[in-house]
């Protein structure tokens, strides 16, 4: 069993407590992790501001070269790092193996990001009686960032932290998910071999109900950026204050599916947009609107297709959709699923649990109030919702206090832009489920799904601050 300890100044720190960590397939003690305590969390805060002092006059290519040598030490890595994801967060090796090359890529976006930040010039002129003045903008660090990270991408999440926060010269105090820490911790290994200096990376594991308040209020934190629940979410932003922060709290996806959509082309698609991860995922398919001359089709279509995935364990290579993170969630999504059946709502395939995993599930005659269609599920099951016209249709997406993505498949132009303009979130997905994302486009919410954006070149804008510096030519 692996024991792990805090990551503090480029060194392994023991902690007097410590948590077992289990598998969420078969409950398995995987690893004995160290438990930070608020004490622990100051001092990495500490260290790292230290440890800024020293790296933000490093230049960019220099920083470009620590994040390319990541890049370059990860490909040799990847099947390694697929099966950590499966043992920890009970990820089928295939989308573990999708998750490195996306975290791969979003170290390289990070590197090239490093080389291409700058400012802009400001014509002092412009302003009556000023002609002896030339002024410009700088992007700067802005010293530690705290991040806060959730189970369900340990990897590329992590990478959408660091990487922009390495790339402009800011250190980072990171606390992983408490169920999948073994991910961050050997990213501790690879920056080191990497070459980012000691104390620019602090890995503090542990409760985060525990460790949260000191991330967020310590006076040398300058920005804190989380991906989590609303709920904490909320309680970060009240405590955050004067800081920058980043928050991106999740969603529940809707769809749009105009009868001018091939079925058969879109179907498989959809899919794996819905039980991808066993819907553990921000921008899960959760909610199908289906126009009703293609409603009962489409349905069949799906049901078919869903019936064909296989649940099983993640490191068996024919897995498609494995455990749930833990019993806890099983229990609540499928009190949900009984909550809706009794007002009205039917199974149409999927339903069936165990401890640990629930089948994917396809719900229709649903509601727009049940939790299973208004909440944000986290878990395999979609909702399918007919609708008669194109106003009903977005009026009923944007029927939700959350917006994240939003998609649409549509071969009509005109309602693709009525869409683009109209549905109510940080992205539109034209002709795609909203599951998509790549990892240098703008990425956040609006409504309750969040605040700021990430994608590298975006985050690199919220890791910065700007800088304007003026000189007078003439004395």
């Amino acid at each position: 069993m692996k024991e792990t300890k805090l990551w503090i100044n480029g060194q392994w720190v023991d902690t007097k407590e410590s948590y077992e960590l289990t598998s969420p397939y078969d409950g398995k003690v995987i690893a004995k992790v160290a438990k930070a305590t608020p004490q622990d969390v100051a001092y990495a805060i500490e260290s790292a501001q230290e440890a800024f002092k020293k790296f933000k006059s490093s230049t960019a290519y220099e920083r470009a070269e620590i994040l390319y040598r990541v890049v370059n030490i990860m490909r040799g890595r990847r099947q390694e790092f697929a099966e950590i994801l499966a043992l920890e967060a009970g990820k089928p090796l295939s989308a573990g193996l999708t998750e490195i090359d996306r975290t791969i890529a979003t170290y390289q976006f990070a590197a090239e990001a490093a080389k291409q930040v700058s400012g802009e010039t400001i014509p002092m002129d412009a302003a009556p009686g000023v002609s002896d003045r030339i002024g410009w903008t700088r992007r700067v660090p802005l010293g530690v960032v705290s991040a806060i990270t959730p189970f369900n991408f340990p990897f590329n999440l992590v990478a959408h932290k660091l990487g922009p926060a390495f790339a402009v010269g800011n250190a980072v105090v990171l606390k992983p998910a408490t169920q999948t820490p073994l991910s961050s911790i050997v990213m501790a290994e690879i920056f080191k071999e990497a070459g980012l200096p000691d104390g620019m990376l602090q890995i503090v594991t542990g409760s985060g109900s525990e460790l949260s308040d000191i991330l967020v209020t310590h006076p040398l934190v300058k920005k804190v950026t989380f991906t989590g629940s609303g709920t904490v979410g909320l309680k970060i932003k009240e405590k955050v204050g004067l800081r920058k922060v980043t928050l991106e709290l999740g969603s529940n996806a809707g769809l749009i599916i105009e009868p001018s959509a091939p079925i058969e082309k879109i179907v498989d698609r959809c899919v794996g947009g819905a039980f991808g991860f066993a819907g553990q995922v921000c921008i899960s398919l959760q909610r199908i609107f289906v126009h009703q001359s293609i409603y009962e089709q489409f349905t069949k279509a799906f049901v078919e297709a869903t019936e064909k995935l296989v649940v099983g364990d993640p490191m068996d290579e024919n897995t498609d959709v494995s455990a749930m993170i833990n019993p806890k969630e099983v229990t609540r999504i499928t009190e949900w699923i009984e909550e809706a059946k009794a007002q009205g709502a039917t199974v149409a395939t999927g339903g069936t649990f165990t401890e640990r995993t629930l089948t994917p599930t396809v719900m229709t005659n649903v509601k727009s109030d049940m939790k299973i269609v208004c909440q944000e599920t986290f878990a395999p099951i979609v909702s399918i919702v007919p609708y008669e016209t194109f106003d009903k249709a977005i009026d009923l997406l944007n029927k939700s206090d959350l917006g994240l993505n939003a998609g649409i498949f549509t071969n009509n132009l005109e309602d693709a832009m009525r869409a683009a303009d109209e549905l109510e979130a940080g992205a539109v997905i034209i002709n795609d489920v909203p599951t998509f994302r790549i990892d240098n486009m703008p990425y956040g919410g609006i409504k309750k799904s969040g605040y700021g954006r990430e994608g590298i070149k975006f985050a690199v804008q919220e890791m910065t601050e700007m800088k304007f510096i003026t000189i007078k030519t003439k004395l």
